[in-house]
């Protein structure tokens, strides 16, 4: 029903992805290099979602608004069919992002001095976050075996008791890829009330789950609620980041009344009248567009597995249970990743992100992004190749 196979020109768009290249690579401007490194979608948004926002746009005028009723009611359905977690919209607070609410989380309940800790290799802003509002940053290293992830409970449980403030999990697993399972996310939320930390479940990714996998939500499973904030957004989903649009799921009502006041400390106004717009109608019609996404992600990843792994047998890749972002394990390669990226660039005119952008647990990686037409895919995979045998010359 739907179009994830042409090609879309991003280039001049005022695209991060696409045109910032040179800032973040530090190289000089080309048009050669294909980038498949940072967490959107070079697919078009769902039709359904562009014609409300049309819809909205030809109203004309755009004075302040407010989240609307049918705002709630649609995410308090799509939570529920889709993550089998009953909420109320009671409980609902907005924000521009998922980043931006973990930070009022950490503003509000945290301060500074305070520890927070993360799991690492995980995405950036967890470290980045804290940092700037001088929190202190504990990282706690995943266990890792081939690519794959798992917690070793008993050193989390340590980590939990050295005087820790609040805990950024992020489920789904962003770099890995990992689906934690029922009991993991039980097991977190119990540890995490038993030490009286803060638990902020970053659950961005938890539309983007491939079958037979499944999403556990924090809330689903936790015996206690009011230690959890759930942070969520439709934007990774269905490709909307740049409509800036998320919301956070908090039971309890004085934490609620507590965020609510910090937001207006800092003048925070929340959700524009089109990321509202975009938000709702991809709740209420968005499921066919992502059956079809999940389909298309699925056959992309199964390509870039069997094609590294058949032509640089050397290279692992980690078939992701959930999100569109594929771990390339490349240590029996014995480079450097200053080697590595160098020669990804040069050589491949491929930029992916850096494994240890993601903690130093994450040397001899790469993280590729394959939300995009085959077509595109199959060029990256094939850059791949070439800049990987160039160094084995």
């Amino acid at each position: 029903m739907y179009d994830f196979t042409t090609v879309h020109n991003r280039r001049n768009t005022s695209s991060v992805k696409w045109d910032m290249l040179a800032e973040i690579y530090q190289i000089e401007v080309k048009d050669d290099i294909l980038p498949m490194w940072v967490a959107d979608m070079d697919f078009p948004i769902a039709p359904n979602i562009a014609d409300a926002l049309i819809e909205r746009i030809q109203d004309g005028v755009f004075g302040y608004s407010f989240p609307s009723k049918g705002l709630g009611e649609s995410i308090v359905k799509w939570v529920k069919e889709t993550h089998h977690t009953t909420i109320s919209a009671d409980w609902l607070l907005y924000e521009s992002g998922v980043i931006p609410a973990v930070a009022l989380s950490l503003a509000t309940f945290t301060e500074p001095g305070d520890k927070v800790l993360i799991q690492g290799p995980v995405y950036p802003p967890f470290r980045n976050t804290p940092e700037n509002l001088n929190r202190v940053v504990v990282n706690f290293s995943l266990d890792e075996k081939d690519g794959q992830y798992s917690i070793n409970f008993d050193k989390f449980e340590e980590a939990l008791s050295q005087d820790i403030q609040a805990f950024i999990f992020c489920n789904p697993h962003n770099p890995g890829g990992k689906v934690w399972s029922k009991e993991d996310v039980k097991q977190i939320t119990d540890l995490c009330h038993k030490y009286g930390v803060l638990l902020i479940s970053d659950e961005i990714h938890a539309d983007l789950v491939f079958t037979p996998h499944t999403h556990t939500t924090a809330l689903s499973v936790a015996e206690h609620t009011d230690h959890i904030i759930t942070c969520m957004a439709p934007t990774k989903t269905f490709n909307l980041a740049g409509l800036q649009a998320a919301y956070l799921i908090v039971t309890n009502e004085e934490k609620r009344l507590k965020l609510k006041n910090q937001m207006m400390r800092s003048a925070n106004m929340g959700l524009t009248v089109l990321g509202a717009t975009a938000m709702q109608a991809a709740y209420e019609t968005g499921k066919p567009w992502l059956k079809e996404l999940l389909d298309t992600l699925k056959e992309n990843i199964v390509y870039v597995k069997d094609e590294i792994e058949t032509h640089v047998p050397n290279v692992r890749v980690t078939e992701p249970n959930g999100t569109y972002l594929i771990w390339i394990d490349y240590r029996k390669l014995g480079v450097s990743e200053e080697v590595m990226m160098k020669t990804l660039l040069e050589e491949g005119k491929l930029a992916l992100e850096p494994g240890t952008k993601y903690g130093p647990e994450g040397e001899g990686f790469v993280r590729m992004n394959i939300a995009c037409p085959l077509d595109t895919v199959k060029d990256g995979v094939q850059r791949f190749i070439t800049a990987v045998n160039k160094l084995s010359i």
